[in-house]
């Protein structure tokens, strides 16, 4: 996001890149960007009823647009206003996002909800478990090794409580790393 001279004095910007798990912390630099350049006004007028210059709408459109993967850019190319097109990059990625907290919130139930059955070894089980936790995390919501270390804890059968019973007593459970 830095301005870079060219040979001739001239000032080549780089924007943040949207990508497809970053829209908000891409639209607060974009923000950053547009409000320094003093081409914010076009997404959100001080004056709503203010006439549009054309010419400028159009390198604000380009701004966003190089901010943009291409798939993105193809989907709001219709979009004649900045202001178009930055709602519906927003929305796409909005959307997006609420798909992902409630896949998210699906796969956490699915945790909630995991037992190990009888039959089950506990290396089974446990690479059950790993594989809900990293498919969580991949969505980018944290979870804590002392969450996951206890989880496993409560779930597994009865014939182990001995063993469940000895770490909880006398491990830091709080310390302990899944693994």
């Amino acid at each position: 996001m830095e301005g870079l001279k060219d040979k001739d004095g001239t000032v080549a910007l780089s924007y943040p890149m949207l990508s497809k798990s970053n829209y908000t912390a891409w639209a607060m630099k974009m923000r950053a960007v547009m409000k320094a350049h003093g081409i914010w006004e076009a997404i959100e007028p001080t004056y709503p009823k203010a006439t549009v210059d054309v010419k400028a709408d159009r390198f604000k459109v380009d701004v966003i647009y190089q901010a943009i993967l291409e798939d993105i850019l193809l989907a709001v190319a219709e979009q004649t206003s900045a202001k178009g097109v930055w709602d519906d990059v927003k929305t796409m990625c909005q959307g997006v996002e609420k798909v992902k907290e409630a896949i998210v919130q699906t796969l956490k139930m699915e945790l909630e909800t995991l037992s190990m059955k009888g039959t089950e070894l506990m290396d089974e089980f446990s690479m059950t478990l790993s594989g809900l936790v990293t498919n969580i995390r991949e969505l980018g919501e944290t979870m804590k090794e002392h969450y996951v270390v206890k989880n496993l804890l409560r779930v597994v059968p009865s014939k182990y409580l001995q063993i469940t019973s000895a770490m909880e007593q006398f491990g830091k459970i709080d310390e302990m790393t899944f693994e």
